[in-house]
């Protein structure tokens, strides 16, 4: 059994039948020439990876953009289609006056697992003084973080806000919360790589989709850009799988990773074991 980490729902159906609201989350989060896809398609897509739960990532940028891409109640809509499935995300553009509040919400009322935040869109550091309130909510809630981290391809995003390292001192304020550092950070995955290793509450996960496709990135990041055993021998119990999807297909993303050789038993603690306890959910059936 497989826990996708990673995933975008910008094109679920459900949620798409505004066409210009549609219109707009596309402009803004680069999905371009891509169409709303049919929830029964989607669940063949991942039970060909044996894909059977998925972690879905809203996203507010709405002072900028003037509108909440993807938000706590149309996740809460999908959740709700299948809650053993879909697990979902919450998310608040810090700058928006009711920003705890919304936040809140989403946890005491929506019952969303955890915090979503993209630094790079919201053009600040993560951490800036207006991010603090919504760490402080996570760990009042026990609810878990996860960051993009790395280069961003959304438009309007810069990535200097999302480097690895400036991660740290989060990791190190906020100990009891666990944090998951997107995409691995790439490309500055031996940074992420360095910052896993020291702090416990810290993850990453496996979202790459940038040059060539899944068999070629994988074996790159995770045996050149890192040490061949380093998977093995420092980080199995750290990386989680991610897909990125709508941007390439789980099962694509699930193969790639197949290739790239390690032991049984880190392979099965990144597919689903390590996500496991990222949301707290060890000793519960997978």
């Amino acid at each position: 059994m497989v826990i996708d980490t990673h995933i975008h729902p910008a094109l679920f159906a459900p949620i798409c039948e505004d066409q210009e609201r549609f219109r707009r989350r596309c402009d803004a989060m680069n999905y371009h020439l891509m169409k709303p896809s049919d929830m029964a398609l989607l669940r063949k897509q991942y039970a060909l990876a044996d894909i059977g739960r998925v972690v879905l990532l809203p996203e507010d940028c709405s002072v900028e953009s003037g509108m909440v891409e993807i938000s706590n109640d149309e996740i809460a809509k999908l959740v709700a289609l299948d809650a053993q499935f879909y697990i979902g995300m919450a998310t608040v553009d810090p700058r928006r006056p009711d920003a705890v509040q919304e936040l809140e919400r989403a946890f005491a009322e929506l019952g969303l697992a955890g915090l979503a935040v993209n630094t790079a869109r919201l053009k600040m550091y993560p951490m800036d003084e207006r991010l603090v309130p919504l760490y402080d909510l996570c760990r009042k809630y026990h609810k878990p973080i996860i960051f993009h981290a790395g280069f961003c391809l959304e438009n309007n995003a810069l990535a200097k806000y999302a480097r690895p390292m400036e991660f740290e001192e989060v990791a190190l304020r906020w100990p009891e919360v666990n944090l998951c550092l997107a995409h691995f950070g790439w490309p500055w995955v031996q940074e992420t790589a360095a910052l896993l290793l020291k702090y416990p509450n810290l993850y990453a996960n496996t979202a790459l989709m940038n040059f060539d496709g899944p068999y070629q990135l994988f074996p790159k990041v995770f045996k050149q850009d890192m040490g061949e055993y380093w998977l093995d021998h420092n980080l199995a119990d750290k990386v989680m799988f991610g897909s990125d999807s709508p941007r390439i297909r789980p099962v694509r993303s699930k193969r790639g990773l197949d290739s790239v050789e390690m032991l049984p038993e880190t392979r099965e603690k990144i597919y689903w074991k390590n996500a496991m306890r990222f949301f707290g959910w060890e000793g519960q059936n997978k």
